[in-house]
């Protein structure tokens, strides 16, 4: 029995078809710029979210940090949501590299921000404070896809107090199936993006930083001084290629997926879904029954990323398919009889 990784959609495998294409793939020196693959990626992306250029880099993490970096100097700050992936889980990147402080700022219950909190985070000019240079958003955050209007209303903000706005768009596109959108109208917002290409798009390396050409040549020169350049380049910026071409469409599979997992989960005794956004399912077990979870989960050849709280994350992606999302169905089913 093969198994099925619910644990994130980072976990995909590529394609045959994508294999064949990355093989295929011209390829020269990217840190020389003379990669025509990497530079093809590059260029797509920048035409297809209305930016000047693009940067093509190994993780989302670098992405993000890079992007920070060529928004600020040392001293700077940068507003971020305290459950934030930039603020949250990249390592304090952004301080520890780029000696720009975080203003963490809670969540509102769907994902955004409350521009009011933003606006009275933002400091005034004076020596004792951080320079607030940069508003730092995430779409989508747990699964969850900000909506237009917010977004136009956040860049409102940040052109009327004199800020920056950069996107963690790692599921960028999640959010612009779900919202039913081009991902140009979420990218048009924002003065940088990070768009990720390794999670539901299923390329196995990479996520291209975009905006004007004068951030992107800071970007890049601040991407070689953390160690980001990279040679031939092209075989991994094939891959991502061809996940724009064929793997974006089919996120709504996925969606609809996680949609189902999460109705044929409705109404057990020791495990309730919390939400369902994109392809995302959110359960919560009771910690004491953590470690039955994992034997079941095990014992049916499922994934499942299992932590010391009871919420759990349940990532419907590419490797997924109906039968597997009816075996995971059926084995949290039993695991919730035996309770």
């Amino acid at each position: 029995m093969h198994w099925i990784d619910l644990r994130s959609d980072t976990v995909t495998q590529p394609t045959a078809a994508m294999r064949e294409a990355m093989m295929r793939a011209p390829v020269g020196d990217d840190v020389y710029g003379e990669d025509p693959s990497v530079n093809a990626l590059q260029q797509r992306l920048a035409n297809d979210l209305g930016f000047e250029a693009g940067l093509f880099v190994p993780s989302g993490t670098q992405s993000n940090l890079l992007g920070l970096m060529a928004h600020c100097e040392r001293g700077d700050e940068y507003i971020v949501g305290m459950d934030a992936h930039t603020y949250k889980y990249e390592g304090g990147g952004a301080a520890v590299l780029g000696s720009i402080q975080p203003q963490p700022i809670v969540h509102a219950a769907d994902g955004s921000l409350p521009l009011d909190a933003v606006e009275r985070a933002i400091k005034p000019i004076d020596p004792h404070f951080a320079r607030t240079r940069l508003l730092c958003l995430e779409n989508t955050w747990h699964g969850r896809s900000m909506p237009l209007d917010y977004l136009a209303a956040a860049r409102a903000l940040c052109d009327r107090r004199g800020l920056s706005l950069h996107l963690d768009g790692a599921r960028m596109y999640n959010a612009a199936i779900a919202l039913g959108v081009a991902p140009r109208e979420i990218a048009k917002n924002f003065d940088s993006v990070s768009v990720c290409l390794s999670k539901g798009l299923g390329a196995p390396v990479g996520s291209v930083l975009l905006g004007t050409r004068a951030l992107i040549s800071t970007a890049t020169r601040w991407r070689k001084v953390v160690g980001g350049g990279m040679r031939q380049a092209g075989l991994l910026a094939a891959g991502a290629s061809h996940a724009l071409d064929h793997h974006v469409a089919r996120l709504a599979d996925d969606h609809a997926r996680a949609a189902r997992i999460a109705a044929q989960l409705q109404g057990l005794d020791g495990l309730t879904v919390v939400a369902q956004h994109t392809n995302m399912v959110f359960i919560d077990v009771p910690v004491e029954r953590h470690d039955a979870l994992r034997r079941a989960m095990d014992e049916a050849f499922i994934r499942v990323s299992i932590g010391y709280t009871p919420a759990i994350r349940l990532v419907t992606h590419l490797d997924i398919d109906d039968e597997g999302a009816a075996r995971t169905v059926q084995a949290l089913r039993a695991f919730a009889s035996v309770g």
